[in-house]
């Protein structure tokens, strides 16, 4: 099941039932006129919304063509936006980046940071920047929305508490963070409006590609209309969904419309390419000695998007241009 959020007429837009190839779609209804609606009563949401989605699939109920230019962040605003680093590669690299080192327990204990959730971005929704020395980064990532999940949820009962899927671009200014966490209170400034995908789905649509809480295909970002990475999103994944939740449920709960990260996807294999520039940034310096690829500026265009073994467009494209602030 495939759904999205049309803009207005309030803040959390209205929830629509998208059909499976992405083109059309059908109102969900006045029963759950926003997906926070539906995620505040699943038992009895997720049945009616199946339903209105095989009837769309089946050409049995009225649709209407989508254009992704009208579409909001499934989750416009959400109660809370949890992103963890669980690709070792990727924190490697940008900890070097910044002459940090990474923490001893890299591997054992997940990084997590709270990020703003009352304003989210649209799938094409501008990125707007009113300082390039800010040092704008795209990071392209997998996300899960959660139902309500209790405090102590163990990593056997996370899937349990997963909604659904979508990607983000957990958008990021650079040349803020070093000095931020220097402080020792974490991101805040260098983290602006993140932007999800046109469409949540549920993780049965992922079919096998789906399992042991991990997205097992490519997640491709295409900077400037070059497709700059196309990583595995599942192998290198240190930390699952399921560890990450139950990493966050340690000392407390949480309510259904959880937005969770995954992280910066990142592999290894440099023929995989990267899903930020920090990252190139990085490695142009490991091999010359400098950076040569600048940050995002004003006109640039990212776009981000995961197709499944067809080449069908599971999430929808994130498609951002900067703009000056």
């Amino acid at each position: 099941m495939k759904l999205a959020s049309l803009r207005g007429p309030g803040r959390d837009g209205t929830l629509v039932v998208v059909r499976r190839d992405g083109a059309a779609y059908a109102p969900a209804g006045a029963a759950f006129p926003t997906l926070q609606a539906a995620l505040d009563d699943w038992e009895r949401a997720e049945p009616a919304l199946r339903r209105l989605a095989d009837a769309l699939d089946r050409g049995a109920a009225p649709a209407s063509p989508l254009v992704p230019e009208q579409l909001a962040a499934p989750l416009p605003r959400a109660y809370e936006w949890i992103d963890g680093s669980a690709y070792l590669h990727h924190i490697a690299l940008v900890r070097r980046a910044r002459g940090a080192e990474p923490p001893e327990t890299l591997t054992t204990d997940p990084l997590v940071y709270q990020g703003g959730s009352g304003v989210l971005l649209g799938p094409t929704d501008d990125i707007v920047l009113r300082d390039g020395a800010w040092g704008l980064d795209f990071e392209a990532e997998v996300c899960v929305v959660l139902g309500d999940t209790p405090q102590g949820t163990t990593r056997d009962e996370a899937h349990r508490h997963i909604r659904l899927v979508l990607l983000a671009n957990d958008v990021t200014l650079r040349n803020l963070v070093p000095a931020e966490l220097a402080k020792g209170f974490g991101f805040f400034c260098s983290k602006p409006a993140t932007a999800f995908s046109p469409f949540a789905i549920t993780p049965d649509e992922l079919g096998d590609a789906f399992r042991d809480g991990r997205v097992h295909l490519r997640l491709r970002s295409t900077y400037n209309g070059a497709l700059v990475g196309d990583p595995e999103a599942g192998p290198e994944m240190h930390f699952s969904f399921f560890d990450l939740i139950a990493h966050i449920t340690r000392t407390r709960s949480f309510t259904a419309g959880t937005l969770l990260g995954s992280g910066t996807v990142s592999n290894q294999d440099p023929a995989r390419g990267v899903s930020c520039l920090a990252e190139r940034r990085m490695l142009e310096i490991l091999a010359h000695g400098a950076a040569t690829t600048p940050f995002m500026k004003p006109g640039d265009t990212i776009m981000i998007e995961m197709l499944d073994p067809s080449g069908r467009s599971l999430f929808g494209r994130i498609a951002q241009r900067v703009v000056a602030g």
